[in-house]
């Protein structure tokens, strides 16, 4: 930007998809300093300052201002003192940080006392102490050596030995493996990403695995063979089948690989082997840094799953690798730094949710972790200061107990095993990180219902756990687990949408899990068409499950199934469900709402507004809203009401893992352990017609051969402008069938139904009657 002309701020309005301006009066701050975000002017050299006071005139007495800022986004250096500010921003002069255009519109936000502190060190300080010798990942030179000696004491120091045995030691006899031919054709197909996903994360456990192995043990054999497979794949086509363009996460991979051979290899390379070896890694982080700084623009459209979690996975270690060596690596730690601290997570919330559901929370948190130990042990920033991190535990622990497979929500690519072996380990650093009992109950039971997964795609694709315990042992501490509270059951992630019920989970034989969506982030990324959409295990089994199979994103059952509302327990419209396809824009406005989530004593209350996300396909839709009462831990009541300018038909649905048995207006499947039955108790636009159906239409057969399929539920109710159905729901173990009698009274202006079960405990819920059903 050149010249000192009065530059025009035009401050577009945000959309969607974009990051928001903020904080503002409606903003609920869970840290201090505030995280400040606004939209950028067009010009990518731009320079920003930024003002905040406790006057609205900016004062110099009471005014904070923080000059030549390069991004969009900002987190102070220091935490204000509680109470009212004002703030606004202004491009300005790089040489002398003065504005040089007009100041933005002003904003307030309010701080709360007490909140957590989590500044920002400037760019300045915050590497100023950080060593330039290698290695710098996981460890620097200073700790290795302590390491060393501790392992020449004992072998088993922090599971050295097991790491050693188990994932070191056979990658000296494992031949180097070629660079990656790609898909033929260079059409991609499901059987080679996967294969070419398992090299490419094996070549990161060789070069990362047998260079540690070999500078712990001073092995000069195997610090040989590192190089040699460090080497081998530096010399891979950097724009090849391995680029980012062409299969993004091959190209982590690699990159990683990278990163890391170079970073504990440095000592063993000549000057002509670094040469080549940074230039592999250089190339491989520009690329990945420019998709995702100048093309994907995460910094304004922060909804890019892979995008960012590549921040973590990439940026953070090749950055840190090549500190130094790399005039850009220093802007891109800086950028990844701030990132985390302000932007992250644009799929999370102040309780700690996480929208894209728990499978790829697991991923996310996954690089997310790896970033801050990397971060944390390099220059001591610690992003686990942050409350969304102190509390994101409880997002996977509330919405996936470990005893679930189908009875949550998103892309999960375990196909109906149990939690994946990772969830538990991530659940473990937070604990950890937080002195939660309960993360480490969590991954205890993980290891214990779940062993002899490691070796699965969705495990060793992505992880080594012997590594994962070396690494978590030398820098946290082992907490005591000690399993969830029955006082405490019920969590609503209220930014992302989500409610979950969690009744007796550490008691596999008397446990519930109940969850429930209805999300503002709509049918975006990993999210599909599912709002008011409800899951259900008990007894230790699935009940009310998660519909179908994520083979392979984009497949034909991801697309014409998995993503669909058919595949969900909610309804249909005239047959229609809600928006799921690829148009971002559709599919981020396809919104949901939880209107309530509160444990009344009695029973807990759920109430999900779905209104927007049916409007998209079903405009004449003027109200969808679910009510859902879990009643005494014991059963369900669930009213669904649909108001619509014409008569509208509405398919109700539930789905299970294997064909029910149907009556006129009841439902009852019984599993391995436990069963459900249900009820259609009254519907205002009369009774249902019963129907089921097993198997995945429009989805290509061979995608999902040898796979279970499960069967879907349809209850019809005829054509009406006013709907108002409601359902008992009641899950049982086998060994122990329940019932629950009812009987309604629908005299008057409302319809009263009345509960009681086998203790004789009485509930009323009260459905209003709208006399109109437009027939």
């Amino acid at each position: 930007m050149s010249g000192h002309a009065q530059i025009v701020l035009d401050e577009p309005k945000t959309g969607r998809l974009t990051i928001q301006y903020g904080p503002d009066e409606n903003t609920q701050l869970a840290e201090n300093p505030p995280r400040f975000s606004w939209l950028p002017v067009i010009e990518d050299e731009a320079r920003y300052t930024l003002r905040i006071s406790t006057d609205p005139a900016y004062p110099a007495k009471s005014t904070q201002t923080f000059t030549n800022l390069p991004l969009n986004f900002f987190t102070p250096d220091t935490a204000l003192a509680a109470g009212q500010y004002h703030w606004s921003y202004a491009v300005c002069d790089p040489a002398t940080g003065e504005a040089i255009s007009n100041w933005s519109a002003d904003r307030t936000f309010s701080l709360a006392e007490d909140l957590p502190q989590t500044p920002l060190a400037g760019r300045q300080a915050r590497l100023k102490d950080a060593t330039r010798a290698h290695p710098r990942l996981w460890m620097t030179p200073e700790r290795l050596v302590g390491f060393k000696k501790e392992v020449a004491k004992n072998p088993d120091h922090c599971t050295w030995s097991n790491f050693f045995e188990k994932s070191v030691l056979p990658w000296m006899d494992r031949d180097i493996m070629p660079e990656p031919a790609g898909y033929p054709n260079h059409q991609r197909v499901a059987p080679i990403w996967r294969q070419t996903y398992i090299d490419c994360q094996e070549l990161l456990y060789a070069i990362r695995h047998l260079a540690i192995g070999g500078q712990v043990t001073e092995d000069a054999a195997m610090l040989a063979r590192a190089k040699e497979w460090l080497l081998s794949a530096a010399a891979w086509n950097p724009t090849g089948t391995t680029s980012r363009s062409y299969t993004d996460e091959w190209a982590f991979r690699v990159n990683v690989a990278l990163a890391w051979g170079y970073d504990w290899l440095h000592d063993q390379l000549s000057e002509e082997e670094r040469v080549t070896v940074r230039a592999a890694l250089l190339a491989r982080t520009r690329e990945t840094a420019d998709h995702l700084i100048k093309h994907a623009n995460i910094h304004l459209f922060p909804f890019d799953s892979h995008a960012v979690r590549a921040v973590s996975a990439v940026l953070i270690p090749a950055s840190i690798a090549l500190l130094d060596d790399a005039e850009e690596a220093e802007d891109w730690l800086h950028y990844s730094i701030e990132f985390l601290f302000t932007v992250y997570s644009p799929w999370g919330d102040a309780d700690g949710g996480w929208a894209e559901g728990p499978h790829y929370w697991m991923t996310g948190m996954a690089y997310l972790i790896d970033a801050a130990n990397l971060l944390k042990s390099y220059t001591g920033i610690n992003l686990y200061d942050r409350p969304f991190f102190q509390k994101t535990g409880d997002f996977p622990l509330y919405t996936k107990s470990p005893d679930t497979r189908r009875a949550t929500f998103g892309d999960d690519s375990t196909m109906g095993d149990l939690p994946s072996v990772k969830i538990g380990y991530n659940l473990r650093q937070y604990a950890g990180v937080t002195g939660n009992g309960a993360y480490q109950w969590y991954f205890e039971e993980i290891k214990r219902t779940n062993p002899g997964t490691e070796m699965a795609f969705y495990n060793w694709g992505w992880w080594d756990f012997n590594f994962d315990e070396l690494a978590y042992q030398t820098d946290f501490p082992i907490i005591e687990a000690v399993p969830p509270s029955d006082d405490d059951q019920l969590r609503w992630f209220k930014g992302i949408g989500w409610t979950a019920i969690q009744h007796r989970m550490q008691d596999p034989d008397n446990h519930i899990q109940f969850v429930m969506k209805s999300s503002p982030y709509g049918s975006i990324s990993h999210s599909h068409g599912d709002q008011n959409a409800i899951c259900l295990a008990a007894f230790g089994e699935d009940l009310a499950i998660q519909s179908g199979h994520y083979v392979a994103f984009n497949s034909t059952m991801h697309q014409n199934w998995r993503r669909k509302t058919v595949s969900k327990n909610g309804i249909l419209i005239n047959g229609e469900g809600q928006y799921s396809g690829k148009d971002k824009v559709q599919a981020m406005s396809s919104t949901g709402k939880i209107n309530v989530a509160e444990d009344r004593g009695d029973h807990i209350f759920i109430q999900g507004d779905a209104t927007a996300a049916y409007q998209t396909l079903s405009p004449q839709v003027s109200s969808v809203l679910r009510d859902v009462y879990f009643v005494a831990n014991s059963y369900f009541v669930i009213v669904d009401a649909i108001d619509a300018d014409e008569p509208v038909e509405i398919d109700w649905l539930l789905h299970a893992n294997a064909p029910m048995t149907l009556g006129d207006t009841t439902f009852r499947y019984s599993g391995e352990r436990a069963g459900f039955y249900g009820q259609f108790l009254w519907s205002e636009a009369g009774n249902p017609t019963l129907s089921q159906h097993t198997g995945f239409p429009d989805v290509d057969p061979s995608e999902i051969e040898g796979l279970p399929v499960s069967t879907c539920l349809h209850a019809t109710f005829p054509k009406a402008i006013r709907h108002r159905i409601a359902t008992l729901l009641v899950p049982y173990p086998l060994s122990a069938p329940r019932r629950v009698f009812s009987f309604l009274d629908d005299q008057g202006y409302d319809c009263d139904l009345y509960f009681t079960d086998a203790n004789d405990q009485s509930f009323k819920v009260v459905v209003p009657k709208t006399f109109d059903v437009g027939a």
